[in-house]
Formats: C-alpha cells, structure tokens, sequence
C-alpha cells in the first residue's frame, strides 16, 4: 500500500483586516491612475482649444476685407487720349489718378498738400487693378460713369476691424454750443460731459510718470554698475605697469565714465518728466493739454468733427477735422465725445485719417466683402494684396511629385519586403533601416536633398520638383511600413486558396492579397501625404523660401509652399500679416482635417473584416 500525501490547498487572504487594507489601496491606486488619465487628457485638450481659440481670433478678419464702393469716371483724357481703343494702352493708363480725383472729390475741404497726400494714403496701391481689368474687357466703358469697389489700405482695413486701437463712444448728456464751423473752436456745455473723459486722461499721465519713474531707476542701476566698473578699472591702472596696458585701461575708464554720465543724464531727464506728468496729474480740477503722446478725444457734433486739444470738465478746444454743418446748439444725446485709447503717435491711423474713414462709412460707401483674393492673389509686400494662391498651386505640384513616387515605389517595396523577400540577414538589415529612416528628422533629409539634388545633379533650386523628391524621401518610410501592415493583416487563407486553384505567387498576391490591402495603403498614404504638406524645415533647405507673386507653371518653376509662406509671412512686420499668418494656418490645418478624414474615410468604407 502506497501513502499518497494530498497537496496543499493555497488559500487567498481576504478576509483579515490587513487583506481588506491592501484591497483598499489597489482601489485608490486605480482610482489615482484615472484621475491622472483624465486630468492629462482634459490639460492636453485645454491647450489645444487655447491653441485654436488664438488661431481662429487672429485669422478670421482676414476672411474678409472692407472695399470703398465709388463712382469713377472713366476720362477719356487719362486713360485713352487718342481714342484708338487700344487695350495695351488702355492697360497703361493711369486709373489709380481717376481713383484718386473721386476720392478726393468727397473731401472738398482737404486743400492742403500733406492733407491730400494723407487722403490718398487711404487707398490701396492696387486699387485700380479690377477698375483696369474691367475697362481693358469692356473699352466702351469709357467716358462712363462707373460703380467699382476699391480696395482701401491695410492700416485703413484694420481700423474698421477694430484692430487699431479701442474705441469709446459716450453720448453728451448736456447741451454742446460749439463756436464756429471750422478752424480752432470750442464746445462748451452746461453739465460736466467732459469730466470723465479729464479723469481718465489725468490717470493715464500717472501711469506714464510712474512708467519713466521705474525706467529712470533702471537707468540708474545702469550707472552704478558703470561706475563701479569704472572704479575697479581705476584699481587695476594703479597697479599696472605696461605702457600698453595704462593706454587701454585708460580708455576704458573714460568710456565707463562717459556711459555713466550719460545714463545718470537720461534718468535726470526722466525723472524731471515723470515729475511733471505727476503734477497735471494732481491738479485734478484743471484742464489739460492733449497731445500726440495721450488718448485721442473727438467731438462729433452737428454733423462734423472736432478734436480737442484742450479739455476742462465742461468744454474743449480743438481744431476742425470735418466741418460742422452749423454753430447751432447741439441738444443732448445727438453729439457724441470719442475717445480713442491708442495715442495717436502710437497707431498707423492718424486722427485726420480717422476722421475721412468715419465719414466714407456713415456714407455708406465702405463694404466688408468676403476676402477672395486671399485665395486668388500671389504673395506681395502690401498685406492687402497678398495672397495665398502661389503658395496653394506650389503645395499642390510638390505633393503630385511626391504622390507619383511614393505610391509605386512604396508599394512596390512592401510587397517585395512582405512576401517575396528571403528571409536573411541582408533583408533584416534594409527592414531595420527603413524602420530608422522613418524616425529621421526631416531637416536631415533637407540637408540630402541640398546635396545631391541641387549640388550634385544641378537640378533647379526652389522647385517643386526637387521638393517632392525630398518629400518623397521623407515619406516613403512611412508607407512601406503602412504597406506591410496592410498586406500582413491579409488572412494568409486567401493566398492558400489560390495556391490551392493553381494561381502562382505571383497572381496570389495581385490578384488576391494586394486589391484586399489597399484600403490600409491607401490610408497610411494620405497620412503619409498629409505629413508632407505641413513638413517646412526640408523646404527650407532647398531654397524654397523665395518671393513668388505668380503661381508656378510647371514643376521646375520657382515655387513656394503653404508652411513655407505661413514662416515667412510670420516673419514680416506688418501687424496685418500677422492676421494673414493666422489665416493661411487655418487653411492648412483646413487640408490636414480634409485628408485625415478622408483616410478614416476610406478605412471605414473598405475595411474588411475576417
């Protein structure tokens, strides 16, 4: 008889107060871990709403554009002097001086010759090029009156988008009795209408003297530190012995003195400024100066308009920059104070300039039109010419290159790689390579590019060509791997079954598993594409940063792309490109969405599922 000894029984620990313990952790521990998930994605998702927020609030007034709707006639005399009807001559005719005179003829009082210089300065420099256009088709247009829209200048464009300085408008309450109709007058009321607009003024002059108060300091501190470079110079002369040595130091000793002089002069003067500026401010209840250097205050009374150059809580003076119908008396409600919070030597508009604008858009005559030569216009150092259709055709003759490379070669390779390649150390190292060469920053593939097709093979510099040959590097990793993926998610059965009908390998492969994997290639090609289109360093390298006004032709034409124009508009001071800069990434990040969807488009379409 054998003894058979059971084994023993393992028992879980549950029910002690220690096994109840380690339970209650493990739960806090996960619910820890759900807290991070979530706080992780809702920081991510936070950022990126900022992150788009910003984007959309700088790129939306780009969309559109304020046009001036004007009568011009079209003077034989300017524009075809020899009646021969000629669209060449026509074409050179001076429609912007037609333009001109019609603006001109609004502001009869603008006689002055900086004062029409400043007028003109409203219009655009191509706002005469649809006028051109429309009379070089139709030549029977002139000596006609005709209706054309205008394009305004961009410093006048972002004034009516509210993006040149903030504007408060604020009914009189009192009765305005203004002096004259033009010239210097005053505007006095009964009631204290001016005295908010004084305060705020004088708190502004506070703001200002304690504004040059700190840069005084700054200034100061920069005058020590000269001088106490001054003083270990001086230490260091004594013990010198070198003739050449005492030359330099001597030298330096007398530039950090003169630094320090001239620090301690500034910060003298600033303190002399921020001292007066701190005086108007005390002296609450007088009246005030303004100048260029403060917020600008307008009166808009029986039909004209007056800016003050003197203000006391119940009254100004100031000059006349649109002439007053009448000196009447102005009841209350139906004259306006203006402010605006900009100083006027702070913003691109002019206070004069305000004024003509004020008065084309109570006319009627200002449109804000959808901004289509955004997408049909080139690239121009004027922001409202400049447009994104060069950058546009640019994008779309790089990514055909790119396509018509990557698609046969990618997928030529993949099936090579997945099903006909022997497996062997030479085919594990050309897999481990493109799985490196997928991960390489694109810059490097810039510097290739650089190299050989343009230093080596001399190919032509900004070209889309030799971008979608760099592109095409750069993505052909990405859709042999995408390839291989889709080719390897192919039930190996559907091959068998045609091996098993007598189809070679061949006629397996393409006749059965290829059409099968093509919706994965297809997708991991969009994805692969639309890398491409926002891919910007390896452009760079090539040279593909040029200023292209018109869109290229063909594929050896100087070109540009869409993130290559976004950097180089990005760059420009303009604050009107800045909005120009927002839009085109709307635009871009418009295509990205586009081709991502369509690839979860297709993928979901022709998914198949075993």
């Amino acid at each position: 008889m054998i003894d058979v000894t059971a084994p023993a029984i393992r028992t879980v620990d549950v029910a002690t107060d220690a096994a109840k313990a380690r339970i209650r952790a493990r739960y806090r521990a996960e619910t820890r871990f759900k807290f991070y998930g979530m706080a992780a994605i809702f920081v991510s998702g936070l950022f990126l709403v900022v992150v788009l927020a910003d984007i959309l609030m700088k790129g939306l007034p780009a969309f559109t554009q304020h046009q001036l709707e004007m009568q011009i006639k079209i003077d034989a005399a300017e524009i075809d002097p020899q009646g021969a009807r000629d669209p060449v001559v026509i074409r050179g005719g001076d429609f912007q001086l037609l333009i001109r005179n019609a603006l001109r003829a609004q502001f009869p009082e603008v006689t002055d010759r900086a004062g029409r210089r400043l007028l003109d300065g409203i219009l655009s420099s191509g706002a005469s090029d649809l006028l051109r256009e429309r009379v070089v088709a139709d030549p029977a247009l002139i000596g006609q009156t005709v209706s054309v829209p205008v394009l305004i200048s961009d410093d006048a464009d972002l004034y009516y988008k509210g993006l040149s300085t903030q504007i408060e408008r604020v009914f009189g309450r009192g009765t305005a009795t203004p002096s004259g109709t033009s010239g210097a007058i005053t505007i006095q009321t009964p009631t204290d209408d001016f005295a908010q607009r004084l305060a705020e003024i004088k708190q502004f002059l506070s703001v200002s003297a304690r504004a040059e108060r700190l840069e005084a300091d700054r200034f100061k501190q920069i005058a020590a530190r000269a001088n106490a470079r001054k003083k270990e110079l001086e230490s260091s002369l004594a013990g010198a012995t070198r003739t050449d040595r005492i030359a330099g130091l001597e030298d330096r000793i007398k530039a950090a003195g003169e630094e320090a002089e001239n620090f301690l002069q500034r910060a003298k003067q600033l303190e002399d400024s921020a001292a007066a500026l701190q005086a108007r401010f005390d002296d609450h209840s007088g009246s005030e100066t303004l100048t260029a250097d403060l917020p600008s205050l307008l009166v808009a009374v029986n039909g004209g308009l007056v800016k003050a150059s003197e203000v006391h809580s119940n009254g100004i003076t100031g000059d006349v920059l649109l002439p007053l119908h009448s000196d009447a008396e102005a009841p209350p409600e139906s004259w306006q104070v203006v402010t605006f919070a900009t100083p006027e030597s702070n913003r691109r508009v002019t206070d004069r300039e305000v004024a003509w604008l004020e008065r084309l858009r109570e006319s009627g005559m200002m449109r804000n039109n959808f901004n289509w030569a955004f997408f049909t216009s080139g690239d121009s150092r004027e922001p409202e010419l400049a447009g994104i259709r060069g950058a546009l055709v640019g994008s779309a003759l790089t990514l055909f290159v790119t396509l018509i490379l990557c698609v046969p070669f990618g997928v030529a390779g993949a099936v090579y790689l997945e099903e006909f390649a022997p497996k062997n150390r030479l085919t594990e190292i050309i897999e481990v390579n493109i799985n490196n060469l997928a991960a390489v920053p694109s810059i490097v593939f810039g510097l290739l590019g650089l190299s050989v097709f343009l230093n080596f093979f001399g190919l032509p510099r900004s070209a889309p060509l030799v971008g979608g040959l760099v592109l095409a590097l750069l993505v052909l990793p990405t859709i042999i791997i995408a390839a291989r993926a889709a080719l390897r998610a192919v039930p190996p059965s559907i091959k068998e079954a045609a091996l098993g009908v007598g189809a070679s390998h061949q006629q397996a492969i393409f006749h059965h598993v290829l059409p099968l994997a093509m919706p994965g290639i297809m997708t991991g090609t969009i994805i692969g594409m639309a890398h491409a289109l926002g891919e910007t360093a390896p452009l760079l390298m090539i040279g593909m940063v040029a200023f292209i006004v018109e869109p290229a032709t063909s594929i050896t034409d100087a070109a540009t792309v869409l993130p290559v124009q976004i950097y180089l508009w990005s760059d420009l001071p303009e604050i009107a490109f800045q909005s120009k800069t927002a839009a085109a990434i709307i635009v871009l990040l418009a295509f990205l969405f586009v081709m991502n969807g369509m690839a979860i488009f297709l993928r979901r379409r022709f998914e198949r599922r075993w």
